[in-house]
């Protein structure tokens, strides 16, 4: 025990050292003739766009559209199969099914919503909280071939509006299937389908809006940076699948009986699947096939792999052997942590977050969760909003203005936390209670212990 804690000792000095190198910049290059030190003068840009608007087609950049295409399906390759087989391995055989079947209902569903409302709601302008009702049934995103015309979002101005809303579709997606893994084994089909169309309509376009649409957008217009979704996604989701955990209650047998998981060969596979889309997450956030992109996917694979060994290190520490299971969870971690930050980071950023990444998700994975008693069936809390906190928080630690073309302010990425913590955990709960009143949450105990597949969908792996 005194080694493991010398290691999260050591993670938390390795942060305050890369904490002094982040600030170690390079001066700007002085303007010929001007005095030493002094910086270049910026050339006045043009105003952007402040809303959707309808441009003549042959404005559009097709390497941008083409890397935006590929991310889009990236991404989406992320819930169905990624998450699919990554959930679906860790649970008990029994539940196998019903657990694949959750994260390919969410995306029909969300699919839908997203089309009908989501889309509208996060990324139009509008208020501090809300978009419009302007792209309801994406009205007025269109491509008109004859008059060589097309609409473009003014948070990608390059690309065809139906492209951005497409790749935004699939966090849409991924964000609320990453909250399953925290009620595994025990909710209602139907009730799990009306809890995530709520969720998706009601709190995930909203906290998008918030941190994303840079016009009107609370945390956004006051400089958040959050790069392909810390808060939107992880945090966002992670506190959601805590709450959902608590409302619920433990699994029958839950620390009386094991429950190892039916086939970690499928969770390694997900996990291979979700590093590969996480490609298309974080550098086709950068919205463009530009070097921001570039550094995107060097960082998130450098913090990846640091999570990972992070992870499998400090479990062969506490409990004697590496696990597959703890490296493939390790693995996540470091690309939740680096989400946030991977268009704003280098090099010493991207290895501080992976080591704190693996290190302190272990810990809310195995200690954290022993602690409080609570069942994270799938430790979705313990990865994804332990991982987006230390991601966010240390965006703004390791910020290079160089990369990113801004300053980081430490209490706006605070203040986005808190907000994403408050506004995801309360919404939660009170949808929670909603549905429990009006069809109930959690099937009962005998047709848990006969297994979701057979109970729930009539089927089963033989």
């Amino acid at each position: 025990m005194k080694r493991f804690l010398a290691l999260v000792t050591l993670t938390g000095l390795l942060a305050l050292a890369g904490s002094v190198l982040a600030q170690e910049k390079p001066a700007a290059p002085a303007a010929p003739g001007a005095a030493p030190g002094a910086a270049a003068p910026a050339p006045a840009a043009a105003p952007g766009p402040t809303k959707p608007e309808i441009i003549d087609a042959a404005k559009i950049n097709s390497g941008d559209t083409a890397w935006m295409l590929a991310s889009m399906a990236l991404v989406l390759m992320m819930t169905v199969p990624g998450l699919a087989l990554f959930y679906g391995g860790m649970v008990r055989k029994k539940n196998v099914l019903a657990t694949v079947m959750q994260s390919f209902a969410i995306t029909c569903l969300v699919t839908v919503l997203w089309v009908v409302c989501g889309y509208s709601l996060a990324f139009t302008p509008g208020n501090a909280y809300f978009g419009s009702l302007d792209r309801l049934f994406l009205s007025g995103m269109t491509y008109m071939k004859e008059a060589n015309k097309i609409s473009v979002s003014h948070l990608a101005p390059t690309i065809p509006e139906s492209v951005y809303m497409a790749f935004q579709m699939t966090f849409a997606i991924i964000t609320p299937a990453l909250i399953c893994g925290a009620f595994a084994d025990r909710m209602k089909f139907s009730a799990m389908l009306w809890f995530m169309g709520l969720w998706s309509v009601l709190i995930y376009s909203p906290i998008a809006h918030m941190m994303w649409e840079s016009t009107s957008g609370k945390w956004a217009t006051a400089g958040i940076l959050d790069f392909a979704g810390g808060t939107v996604v992880h945090i966002n989701s992670g506190i959601a699948a805590l709450v959902c955990a608590l409302v619920l209650g433990k699994r029958v047998g839950y620390g009386k009986e094991p429950m190892p998981p039916h086939n970690l060969a499928l969770t390694v596979t997900g996990a291979a699947m979700l590093w590969v889309g996480w490609f298309g997450f974080n550098a086709g956030s950068a919205v463009a096939a530009d070097g921001r992109a570039g550094m995107a996917m060097t960082v998130t694979q450098l913090a990846t792999a640091v999570a990972a060994l992070s992870w499998m290190f400090s479990e062969w520490i506490a409990k004697g052997k590496p696990s597959v299971l703890g490296i493939a969870s390790g693995a996540v971690a470091g690309l939740v942590a680096i989400t946030p930050a991977s268009g704003f980071v280098g090099v010493t950023g991207a290895f501080v977050i992976g080591i704190a990444a693996g290190v302190l998700c272990f810990v809310a994975a195995t200690s954290v969760k022993k602690m409080f008693g609570y069942d994270d069936s799938l430790d979705a809390f313990g990865v994804h909003c332990i991982g987006g906190i230390v991601g966010a928080l240390l965006t703004g630690v390791f910020n290079v203005k160089d990369i990113s073309g801004v300053d980081a302010s430490m209490m706006v990425q605070l203040y986005g936390v808190i907000t994403t913590l408050l506004v995801s955990g309360i919404g939660s709960f009170i949808i929670l209670k909603v549905i429990n009143m009006a069809i109930g949450l959690r099937v009962t105990e005998e047709e848990e212990q006969q297994g979701l597949d057979i109970s729930l969908h009539g089927e089963r792996i033989e």
